[in-house]
């Protein structure tokens, strides 16, 4: 019954959020994925072995990251039967629920355009620097929309798209090992000279991981706006134009949903990068093409409510649940 159980988690997470707090006495179940990833780095990167070593300890680090992720939503899951009998689906919702970033990547994103429209390009800064990894110093207004934009629809596919798809396929192992290898890119799946060894298992996992939802995250967005055409045309030649083989999809899928052209040179700690423009349109992007943005992106929550309820329908999950 993973459909309902996915519903249900989809609502409790689109009206709550992960709440204040739950999050002040328990944290979130990632606290735990980065402290394990912290301890490793600290005793098995160092700076003097060679890169062989350093690569193996990171594939040793996903591995134990894994095994303890699938360990415990087995027992979780056994435990959840054990207690509950058929109504475990319901027990196994509030476990797939902090998975899943509807409300947080709405609200976030919200919050950026907010602070272009009422605080100006300094609190704009402030407010796009918590939800992406570049130098918001040097962004001017256009730099900072197209910054929340992008990063609002990457993380359609990483922070809801992809956890849902993998826990409809496999279950709560499946979702939260797909959260333990995204949350281990996020950390060390970097290209500097720290990561780029120790590293290398998490973001090739991760890229693996992302394949199909990134793509179906970049067809949700060209489905849900008015000029279909254009951003299906827009995805398809642009999307290989970002470093990532999956970011690029759900980017050039809202570039063209938008007529805009995003990405383009971008600086991170202090070094710019000269990556290419991604989309056809113009580069000064506002708070109301954020705005624009957030409007497609609740249209594909509620597409993708829509087809997880056809889901639940189609395998006859209601009835196996009812008497």
């Amino acid at each position: 019954m993973l459909s309902l159980s996915a519903l249900i988690a989809l609502i409790l997470d689109a009206a709550l959020g992960w709440p204040r707090a739950l999050y002040s006495r328990i944290g979130h179940p990632v606290g735990a994925f980065a402290a394990l990833l912290v301890a490793c780095d600290r005793a098995w990167n160092a700076p003097h072995h060679s890169f062989a070593r350093r690569r193996m300890a990171g594939v040793l680090t996903l591995l134990l990251l894994l095994i303890f992720t699938l360990a415990i939503c087995h027992a979780l899951m056994l435990l959840a039967d054990h207690l509950l009998g058929r109504w475990s689906f319901l027990m196994i919702a509030l476990l797939a629920w902090p998975a899943l970033a509807q409300h947080s990547l709405y609200t976030h994103t919200k919050k950026v355009a907010d602070a272009l429209d009422h605080g100006g390009l300094d609190a704009g800064r402030h407010a796009v620097g918590q939800i992406c990894g570049r130098d918001v110093r040097v962004l001017d207004e256009h730099g900072v929309a197209r910054a929340a934009i992008e990063s609002l629809a990457e993380s359609l596919s990483d922070g809801i798209i992809a956890p849902l798809f993998w826990f409809l396929l496999g279950g709560l192992p499946a979702l939260w090992a797909y959260k333990a290898i995204n949350t281990a890119d996020s950390m060390i799946g970097h290209k500097d000279r720290r990561y780029a060894a120790f590293g290398w298992a998490a973001a090739r996992m991760d890229d693996i991981a992302n394949i199909i939802p990134a793509r179906i995250s970049a067809l949700l967005i060209c489905l849900c706006q008015r000029h279909i055409g254009r951003s299906l045309s827009i995805t398809w030649r642009y999307h290989a134009h970002h470093a990532s083989p999956n970011s690029g999809w759900p980017e050039a899928a809202m570039a063209g949903a938008l007529g805009l052209r995003l990405a383009g040179p971008s600086q991170y700690d202090g070094e710019t990068y000269a990556k290419p423009w991604i989309g056809e349109g113009r580069t000064n992007a506002s708070s109301t093409d954020i705005r624009r943005a957030l409007h497609i992106i609740r249209r594909c929550y509620a597409l993708t409510w829509l087809i997880v309820a056809i889901i639940i329908v189609a395998t006859g999950e209601m009835s196996l649940w009812l008497p």
